[in-house]
């Protein structure tokens, strides 16, 4: 059987709409929780961008370990 892969395209599509959803989720609990769009919006921004700086330092962080890593062939999936 042959390997099906994706492209990076379709991957930073699936990252962007999994991050609005997210967005979107976080800001309609911060309406719910302040009563006001513009709080729970600003909640939402805040919280995507700490989550970005956050993945960004954990996978800097995941690239110094080197348990789990395959010499040789590259290996996608």
């Amino acid at each position: 059987m042959g390997t099906i892969s994706e492209t990076r395209g379709r991957t930073l599509l699936k990252a962007v709409l999994w991050n609005l959803l997210g967005l979107a989720v976080m800001a309609g609990v911060g309406l719910a929780m302040t009563g006001s769009a513009t709080l729970g919006g600003t909640m939402a921004l805040v919280n995507a961008a700490l989550g970005l700086l956050c993945y960004f330092l954990y996978e800097r962080a995941w690239a110094h370990v080197r348990w789990g890593r395959v010499e040789g062939e590259a290996r996608h999936g």
